[in-house]
């Protein structure tokens, strides 16, 4: 059943409602995404986090329809505005894509094509959307390359993807998705193997986009980033929403373990200094094995007998707007995370004590 939504449909520029998204293969059926419901209104930072394999980046290249094998199966509703984007005809979404809804891939370098200039890669996205000659839309090119910080635009639009560095390419990539102000940005992991400089970077000018209006979905796993620029936070595990609320709440009374192992093996600047890392115990869930209960429930130092069921993603704390999908008491979260917490330590000292 689609997720109860937490605001009125006015309100929301982007819905997703019960999303799921399933491969075929040889050993049968493959659920990626498992029943998404998530909305973003105009001019909100949505962050969304989770492991490698949690679902992410397949979600939102669901919501764009860029998953075009014919072994993948797409299901339930993405509304845009109020019209639903997975019934739109391939003409309908070509003048989406790009003009109202633009992405940042997660590799600039496959993103961009090598055998043209960056410039008319630019250019191009700008003609396909508008009636503009080739002069004004290279003019422009320019502009948007010097605004996401391209030192000498003017010649740097005629060079290739390669004579790019990383940071540049990212830059480039960025500039491309801004060259018709899209309503929706959606950024996959567009900080990803940059240096610290340069994220910092990436970040101010997201910082901007969202100042002149335009609505984000930052996918990453690095909550330090999340925790800079996104103002609600959505945690997905094995294609399922675990935890669902404003920033500040799930940063500062996180209520759901798999948030509690994401945030505590983020390292602390202040502090005593630690020996080791905390881990979060096990291996992701596949998802050609999601369990019938609780995805999380194999990896979590809590579980019990409720976990077979799966849980339903609600409000446990008074707070409409923070949500969870998690069996235990709602009202002790706090004391619970301590004791799973010093188990975690407990068995990271006899794993370092049998190491030595």
């Amino acid at each position: 059943m689609p997720e109860p939504l937490s605001e009125p449909l006015s309100e929301h520029l982007l819905e997703i409602r019960d999303l799921r998204v399933s491969f075929r293969t040889r050993r049968g059926p493959v659920t990626a995404v498992d029943g998404l419901s998530l909305s973003v209104a105009p001019g909100e930072v949505l962050g969304v986090v989770g492991e490698s394999g949690s679902g992410k980046s397949v979600s939102m290249l669901a919501v764009l329809r860029l998953l075009t094998n014919p072994n993948v199966t797409v299901s339930g509703q993405v509304l845009f505005r109020g019209r639903d984007l997975l019934t739109l005809s391939d003409k309908q979404m070509r003048a989406i894509r790009g003009q109202e809804i633009a992405m940042v891939f997660q590799d600039p370098m496959t993103a961009l094509t090598p055998v043209y200039t960056v410039g008319w890669q630019i250019a191009e996205q700008i003609r396909a959307h508008g009636q503009v000659s080739r002069k004004e839309a290279h003019a422009r090119a320019v502009r948007l390359l010097s605004d996401v910080g391209i030192p000498d635009a003017a010649s740097r639009v005629n060079a290739y993807p390669h004579e790019f560095s990383g940071g540049m390419r990212q830059r480039a990539v960025i500039a491309m998705a801004l060259s018709c102000s899209p309503a929706l940005l959606i950024a996959d992991e567009p900080t990803t193997a940059l240096d610290v400089t340069v994220q910092a970077q990436i970040l101010d000018l997201m910082r901007e986009l969202n100042a002149d209006g335009s609505a984000m979905v930052l996918i990453t796993h690095d909550m330090g980033v999340i925790s800079q620029i996104a103002d609600r936070v959505l945690v997905m595990y094995g294609g399922r929403v675990a935890e669902d609320g404003p920033r500040r709440a799930v940063f500062h009374g996180p209520r759901h373990p798999y948030t509690w192992g994401l945030l505590d093996s983020v390292p602390r600047v202040g502090g005593p200094r630690l020996r080791r890392l905390p881990t979060i115990a096990g291996m992701p869930v596949s998802p050609g094995s999601l369990p019938a209960g609780c995805a999380f429930a194999p990896r979590c130092r809590l579980s019990h007998d409720r976990c077979e069921e799966r849980p339903v993603l609600a409000a446990g704390n008074g707070d409409a707007a923070h949500r969870d999908a998690c069996w235990l008491p709602p009202d002790d979260r706090a004391s619970l995370r301590l004791t799973a917490r010093a188990a975690a330590s407990d068995v990271q000292d006899m794993d370092s004590e049998a190491a030595s």
